[in-house]
């Protein structure tokens, strides 16, 4: 039987490293896993279309197979239901009562979405009260990136919700060529920090705690996590070139209509670049947000356009509330909502970052605009309908 939630136990962090086949994510595990910041951390590799891990020869037997490396690193691969082994591993690598490893690694088939995997994350009860998501890391491989992103829309996915987006092969490729997919990268996803592994190498730390907590600290890092700068940076750089938008004062940011791309010079000669759909951008209030009329507008727009959501972060300042509280969205599916102990800083505006797809930031903001107008005009209707005659 599985044990509960043991009383203060914080979630497991899991990191969700995913990109197409050939990029090298198996080189980049291998170089992992030996590392002393590895320690106490699970490796699920579910994966049997390629060659697996120099340590695990038997990666392609029907049954389960565990190694435990020098490095305190667990490996294990699965041919089953990963919700079934995120639930069984609580107990399964248990001596004595406690468990022997304290945050987990999954790496999935380059041909898949990640989405199911964190909406599993997030939906499922007992999964969900013991893991949390750190962060998904998409390797790319610099040689083929632009070809793939050209021809698979999952790539584009893919990168579109990555925390880590880490350029393979940098080394096979000039720099004319290394930086095009670079800036191509930014644009579907800003907030991602790039990084360039040589040889497969990099240091665990880079991948690690990519989410709004770190272990071992008690105040998350919000602008880390949401890292809304890269979008006013890119906000700012596709201004300057489309040379559209207007100021909209009462939230406090830019309309930027953000269209599909065809005014670009450097990709004017393929206007139906799947990359052409995706738009990420930051909404910023400055006022205080009606926690039921938000609810009610954020569960309107998932309802009409889930699919297209492709991920939305955010931190809130709810009416009524001291403290902050934040969302976490992949499509429609959002992770249990979370109150922080405190505001990170002075700044208590309310900040959400969306990645969609053919969704435009105008589409939403006029959606918001329209909704809060609307509810705002039925109250006020209600306060001034004339009270019953009392007899």
């Amino acid at each position: 039987m599985n044990p509960s939630v043991p009383a203060g136990a914080a979630p497991i962090p899991v990191s969700l490293l995913t990109g197409f086949l050939g990029s090298g994510k198996t080189t980049l595990l291998n170089h992992l896993i030996t590392q002393p910041e590895m320690k106490n951390t699970l490796v699920i590799i579910n994966e049997f279309g390629e060659i697996g891990l120099d340590h695990l020869l038997v990666a392609h037997s029907q049954e389960e197979t565990i190694v435990e490396m020098s490095s305190g690193c667990l490996c294990c691969t699965i041919r089953g239901d990963l919700k079934k082994t995120l639930k069984d591993i609580t107990w399964r690598f248990a001596e004595g009562g406690e468990r022997k490893f304290d945050r987990v690694v999954i790496e999935t088939t380059g041909l898949a979405s990640p989405t199911p995997i964190l909406h599993t994350l997030m939906t499922d009860a007992f999964i969900s009260a013991r893991y949390r998501l750190d962060g998904v890391i998409v390797t790319v491989d610099a040689v083929n990136g632009m070809a793939t992103l050209d021809n698979h829309p999952e790539a584009i996915q893919q990168a579109a919700v990555a925390d880590r987006l880490l350029l393979t092969k940098t080394d096979l490729v000039d720099a004319t060529t290394l930086s095009a997919l670079q800036a191509r990268l930014r644009t579907l996803n800003p907030g991602a920090r790039q990084l360039q592994p040589q040889v497969g190498q990099i240091a665990a730390a880079e991948l690690l705690d990519a989410g709004l907590f770190k272990p071992g600290e008690k105040m998350p890092d919000v602008a880390r996590w949401l890292n809304e700068e890269a979008f006013a940076e890119q906000q700012a750089h596709a201004h300057h070139h489309h040379d559209h938008g207007h100021a909209h004062g009462h939230h406090g940011h830019h309309d930027h209509h953000d269209h599909h791309g065809h005014d670009h010079d450097d990709h004017a000669h393929d206007v139906n670049r799947h990359d052409d759909h995706i738009r990420a951008f930051c909404f910023t209030f400055d006022e205080p947000i009606d926690p039921v009329l938000f609810d009610e507008w954020l569960s309107l727009l998932v309802g009409f356009k889930g699919p297209n959501i492709l991920r939305i972060k955010g931190i809130l300042n709810l009416k009524g509330e001291d403290k902050p509280t934040v969302i976490h969205g992949v499509q429609h599916i959002f992770h249990p909502t979370a109150t922080l102990p405190q505001w990170p800083s002075e700044d208590r505006r309310s900040r959400i970052v969306f990645i969609t797809r053919d969704v435009e930031r105008a589409t939403i903001e006029r959606s918001f605009d329209a909704f809060m107008q609307a509810q705002a005009i039925e109250r006020a209707a209600r306060e001034q309908r004339p009270s019953p005659p009392v007899y």
